[in-house]
């Protein structure tokens, strides 16, 4: 399947790509201007410089890089982000430090990967009832630990 990406600016940085063959997301590099310090519990949304056009069906999802997080507590909110098949504009990502030290994001620096889905619709119907289950209505923690 081929995704139509356009640069909006950052002419200057990598498209995004598969970094190894078994990769399942390509990276997002961040397109800001300036340098961000990131406190401790700040957030902040970077653009990518970057658009899409998903053909029908399908989603992007923005997720977060796992050494960012382990070395830093850098991090991303509402994970995984969700790009729809008719959204144009810049993909962006609500980073946030959950570190305990100031996190510089460098322009250039890899703040997100990007992975490609398929997306099923469902028809809703509303009933009175549900059929009953072993679990029923157990809820967060309900099955142990």
């Amino acid at each position: 399947m081929k995704v139509e990406l356009k640069r909006l600016h950052s002419f200057d940085l990598p498209l995004p790509k598969y970094m190894t063959p078994g990769s399942s997301g390509v990276d997002l590099y961040a397109a800001h201007q300036e340098d961000i310090c990131l406190k401790p519990g700040e957030r902040q949304l970077i653009p990518t410089g970057l658009a899409i056009a998903l053909p029908p069906g399908w989603e992007a999802q923005i997720r977060p890089r796992s050494g960012l997080a382990l070395n830093y507590g850098i991090t991303l909110l509402n994970t995984p982000g969700t790009i729809d098949a008719d959204y144009r504009g810049e993909i962006q990502v609500l980073v946030i430090n959950l570190g305990d030290k100031e996190y510089i994001l460098k322009r250039g620096e890899r703040i997100a990967q990007m992975v490609f889905a398929p997306v099923q619709k469902v028809e809703l119907v509303e009933v009175e009832s549900l059929n009953d289950t072993q679990r029923g209505g157990g809820g967060f923690g309900h099955t142990g630990v």
